[in-house]
């Protein structure tokens, strides 16, 4: 059974950047499609970014061109770079795979001043 633990969250200023990462357990890494997901508070879970096998990318239009999401293979992790954020991105940040699997604890973002 695979699990996701996600890491590096917390309280960045409007405009600032910060690094997730997540790591996932289980044998098999390489060959899903890995995503990133959050939910603001009030509100339902949503689709961040994904990343293929291939490394073909995927993005929702409200973080396009601010968010990078890429994969390191070997150590079984998936990242998400994101910028010039908002306050808007205040969000627990999760990862999962395709198909989607149980979902681990989240990371928070605050992005306030």
């Amino acid at each position: 059974q695979v699990q996701f633990v996600e890491s590096g969250g917390g309280l960045v200023q409007p405009g600032g950047s910060v690094r997730l990462s997540c790591a996932a357990s289980g044998s098999i890494f390489s060959i899903y499609t890995m995503g990133w997901y959050r939910q603001a508070p009030g509100k339902q879970r949503e689709f961040v970014a994904s990343i293929t096998s291939s490394r073909a990318t995927n993005y929702a239009d409200s973080v396009k061109g601010r968010f990078t999401i890429s994969r390191d293979n070997a150590k079984k992790t998936v990242y998400l770079q994101m910028n010039s954020l908002k306050p808007e991105d205040t969000a627990v940040y999760y990862c999962n795979r395709t198909p989607l699997e149980n979902w681990g604890k989240g990371t928070l973002v605050t992005v306030s001043s």
